[in-house]
């Protein structure tokens, strides 16, 4: 075989990948079904009256947008799989020089489409209710001493790398300073398409295994950082089981520290609730004002009830399927292993990679992707015991 028709069947092989994916897009997608709400959506839109309420306007508008986007995207991959399938037929017909210039159009082609596959694949598997919504994302020191609060910081920086790289909008709403470096915890809110999808990802508590900057005879050190995602909730959202009674909220004020505006230092503008029942808190200080800290620490409670009625509900699944409850601070979800030797592995789904410095500089496509294709084929959360890890 001459190393062109090699070259040939080794794109053969990447077409009939490509067409397996397509079939897993296929069933994701539902372009059918899809149309179908297209259709619906759109006899909402023209009806009389439906630009009244501008709020839920342009929720279903977003909604028709969301759901066009897939519907194209999904035409795109056929049409883009049809047109590598003929240029794999002409390449097979062709001289040697032509073979030459399909094979490096082929080259090109089918990386782009890959990529496109995949981004399209994630959206497909946004299938939460809140999954479109903005997401608080909170970020707690755990076992560890200094090195948990560095590893906290470290948590919240490739966050924010992670979020900038995916265009998404986040400020930051709270962040307590570690007394001799780090933090003690933080929490910051993101916006932009599958905000919420996207961070429910992370979840839960990650592990870091290194040689600790802060101990003077450079012993091997282990930290813990727990990581909470709940979504943003606007006003107008409507939750049937969550309903906060005034008197089940304390409210405390204290001066915010940091950046923040004039008031900052020297008012009580800063805000921390706390729902008497469940112990959650919520806390807010970078906006100007303790009115404005304290609608925005509303929002993020109703997130959080909403959160915990969703994680009290897996753990049930879970429980009737035979897996751990996935609800406290025992659950961990992925190690990060910078000695002896370069590991990240995600303990639910087994994905892993050698390139830590990356995952820690933001790069988490590949491990938001394995979580959500895990999820959608109805994983089973698993708990991973201390020795498990070790072994890793």
């Amino acid at each position: 075989m001459t190393e062109t028709a090699r070259n040939i069947e080794d794109y053969v092989e990447q077409l009939r990948d490509l067409e397996v994916q397509l079939e897993t897009v296929r069933r994701l997608v539902d372009p059918d079904k899809s149309a179908l709400r297209i259709e619906e959506l759109d006899a909402e839109m023209n009806s009389s009256g439906f630009w009244d309420d501008q709020k839920v306007a342009a929720k279903v508008s977003a909604e028709r947008t969301r759901a066009a986007r897939k519907v194209e995207g999904f035409n795109k991959l056929v049409a883009g799989v049809g047109d590598v399938e003929a240029t794999i037929d002409l390449a097979k017909e062709s001289d040697i020089n032509d073979q030459q210039e399909l094979l490096v159009e082929l080259n090109q082609s089918i990386p782009a489409l890959v990529k496109t596959m995949a981004d399209l694949q994630e959206e497909a598997l946004y299938t939460g209710e809140f999954d479109s919504a903005g997401a608080v994302v909170s970020v707690q020191a755990g076992e560890g001493g200094v090195d948990a609060q560095d590893w906290a910081e470290m948590l919240v920086r490739m966050y924010s790398r992670f979020a900038d790289k995916r265009g998404f909008d986040v400020e930051l709403n709270e962040e307590s300073q570690g007394e001799e470096a780090g933090i003690r915890s933080a929490t910051f809110t993101v916006k932009g398409d599958y905000a919420y999808g996207v961070f429910n990802a992370e979840g839960g508590v990650h592990r870091l295994v290194r040689m600790s900057p802060f101990d003077s005879a450079h012993r091997r050190q282990t930290s813990f950082a727990q990581v909470e995602v709940s979504p943003l909730f606007e006003d107008d959202v409507v939750l049937e089981d969550i309903e906060i009674d005034p008197s089940d909220l304390r409210v405390d004020t204290y001066r915010a520290s940091g950046a923040g505006g004039q008031h900052v230092n020297k008012t009580e503008s800063a805000v921390r609730l706390t729902h008497m029942p469940t112990g959650l808190v919520t806390q807010c200080q970078n906006e100007r004002s303790q009115h404005q800290n304290k609608d925005t620490a509303m929002k993020m409670m109703r997130g959080k009830l909403y959160a915990l009625k969703v994680m009290e509900r897996e753990a049930v699944v879970n429980a009737e399927k035979g897996g751990a409850q996935n609800i406290g601070f025992g659950s961990q979800i992925r190690s990060y292993v910078l000695q002896p030797y370069l590991m990240v592995k995600d303990l639910r789904t087994r994905h892993e990679t050698g390139n830590a410095q990356a995952v820690l500089d933001g790069d988490l496509d590949d491990f938001i992707r394995a979580f959500l294709l895990h999820k959608a084929e109805g994983g089973v959360n698993r708990r991973v015991e201390d020795h498990e890890l070790e072994d890793d």
